[in-house]
C-alpha cells in the first residue's frame, strides 16, 4: 500500500497523486502546502528533529501543545530530517525525486548553503518545482535581510493608509502578508505544474516575497500616483473612492459594515432609512461627490443605526436588498447560520485532544472536493511510513540515522 493511502478520510481531491515536500517553517510556506494538502496532494512536512516546527511552539496553547499547530499542520505526513548535515541532503534528494513541488521559506542563500539550490534539485529530478518565499524575494538589495509578515506589511505600504488619521498605522490581527503569500505559491506551484505537464515537461524555480503579493492587491494606487501623484492616507474604516463604507453602532452596541457605492445600492439605503430625499440632494447625488461630503453622509446614516438594535436594522435592510452585514467576533460566527449551513466549521479526529474544531477547507469543488482527514500530529509521526517503506532504509539505516541526529 502506498503510504499516502494510509489515511483517516478517504481523499478525492483535485490533487490527489501529486507529492509536495513542505520544507519550510512557521506560515508563509507551510500554510502553501497545507492548501494543497487539503486538496488532496501528497504533503510531506520536514521538520528539524527534536525541534520541529515553530508553529509547534506557538500560542493558543492547550496542555503544552499548539492549537494553530493542529490547523497549519493538517493533512500532512510529518517527518524529521536535518537538512544542513550530508546525510540529511542526500536523503533529502531521494525524496525530491519522488516529489512534483518542494517549498521553502528560509532566508535566502540558506539552501545553496546547503547545497540544495535548484540547479542540484532539478539534477536529481528536472519535473521538480522549488517554490521559495521570503522577506523580499530572492534578488534586490534587501533580499539577504530577514523578514517576517509583520515586517512585509509595513514595506507593503498598506499600514500607511490603514486605520485612523490621529491613530499609528495599523497592522492586521492576524498573519496577512504570510497568508497571501501562501496562497500566491499554491496558485504559483499550480501554474508551474500545468506549464509543465501540458509543456516540455520540465519544473522551474518559484521567487515569491512576502510583500510583493499584498502590494499587488493595493491595484489602482500604483497609477493614481504616477499619473495624478496621490498619496492615499489613513482614513479609519472608509475608502477615499466609496462613500458610503463604513461600521456604524446600534443601539445595543453591536456594529454593523455598509458598502453602497453603486447608485443603486445607494439608493436602497436611502429608502431603507426612510430618507428618499438624500438621492436627490446635490451632497449625495452621486458616488464621487458622496466621497466628497463623507463625513455628513456617515453622520445621517450612523444617526438612524444608533437608535435601532442589530436585529431591527438587519431587517429593514434585508427588505430593502442593502448591502450590509454584521461585525461577528468567533463566538458570533460558531452559532451562526449561514456558516453552520455551508459547514465551513468541521470537527476532526485528533490524537491529543479527541476532536477539535477548524474551518473547513476553501473553496468546495463540486465533484472533486478536498477534505480535512486529519490534524497535524506529533514530531516524526511518519518517520517510519516515509524512511522505511517509501525509500527503503534499512531498520539499520533508520536507527543509525536517529543516532546521528539526521532524523
Amino acid at each position: 500500500m502506498n503510504i499516502f493511502e494510509k489515511q483517516t478520510k478517504e481523499n478525492d481531491g483535485p490533487l490527489k497523486g501529486l507529492t509536495v515536500l513542505d520544507a519550510g517553517n512557521m506560515i508563509a510556506g507551510p500554510l502553501a502546502a497545507t492548501q494543497m494538502a487539503d486538496f488532496g496532494a501528497n504533503v510531506i512536512k520536514i521538520e528539524l528533529p527534536k525541534v520541529g516546527d515553530s508553529m509547534r511552539h506557538w500560542s493558543p496553547m492547550k496542555n503544552g501543545k499548539s492549537l494553530w499547530w493542529k490547523v497549519i499542520g493538517r493533512n500532512k505526513k510529518l517527518i524529521t530530517l536535518a537538512l544542513s548535515k550530508l546525510e540529511g541532503r542526500e536523503i533529502f534528494l531521494e525524496l525530491i525525486k519522488t516529489a512534483d513541488v518542494v517549498i521553502e521559506n528560509f532566508k535566502p542563500g540558506t539552501f545553496e548553503r546547503w547545497g540544495l539550490s535548484y540547479a542540484e534539485l532539478a539534477a536529481v529530478n528536472p519535473r521538480i518545482i522549488m517554490v521559495r518565499v521570503s522577506g523580499f524575494g530572492q534578488t534586490g538589495p534587501y533580499s539577504s535581510k530577514g523578514g517576517y509578515g509583520t515586517i512585509a506589511e509595513a514595506f507593503s505600504g498598506v499600514p500607511s493608509f490603514t486605520g485612523f488619521p490621529d491613530k499609528p498605522p495599523s497592522l492586521p490581527g492576524f498573519p496577512l502578508a504570510d497568508s497571501l503569500a501562501a496562497t500566491f505559491s499554491a496558485m504559483a506551484a499550480m501554474f508551474a505544474i500545468y506549464k509543465r505537464d501540458h509543456g516540455d515537461g520540465k519544473g522551474q524555480e518559484i521567487d515569491v516575497s512576502l510583500y510583493e503579493p499584498l502590494f499587488r492587491l493595493v491595484e489602482a494606487q500604483v497609477i493614481g500616483f504616477d499619473q495624478l501623484g496621490i498619496i492615499k492616507e489613513r482614513i479609519g474604516n472608509r475608502l477615499a473612492e466609496d462613500s458610503p463604507r463604513n461600521t456604524y453602532q446600534t443601539k445595543d452596541d453591536r456594529w454593523l459594515g455598509i458598502s453602497a457605492s453603486s447608485q443603486k445600492t445607494y439608493e436602497r439605503l436611502a429608502f431603507a432609512i426612510s430618507r428618499p430625499d438624500l438621492i436627490s440632494d446635490e451632497r449625495f447625488v452621486n458616488n464621487a461627490v458622496r466621497c466628497e461630503n463623507a463625513d455628513e453622509l456617515d453622520d445621517i446614516i450612523a444617526q438612524w443605526i444608533r437608535q435601532r438594535t442589530l436585529d431591527e436594522v438587519t431587517k429593514i435592510f434585508d427588505d430593502n436588498e442593502v448591502v450590509a452585514g454584521p461585525v461577528l467576533n468567533i463566538k458570533d460566527i460558531f452559532n451562526d447560520p449561514q456558516y453552520i449551513f455551508r459547514k465551513n466549521i468541521i470537527d476532526v479526529a485528533d490524537e491529543d485532544f479527541g476532536t477539535v474544531k477548524m474551518q473547513n477547507v476553501v473553496p468546495s469543488f463540486s465533484d472533486t472536493p478536498g477534505s480535512v482527514r486529519y490534524s497535524g500530529g506529533p514530531l516524526g509521526k511518519d518517520n517510519r511510513d516515509v524512511f522505511i517503506e517509501l525509500l527503503g532504509l534499512s531498520e539499520e539505516k533508520y536507527n543509525d540515522l536517529i543516532n546521528q541526529g539526521v532524523i
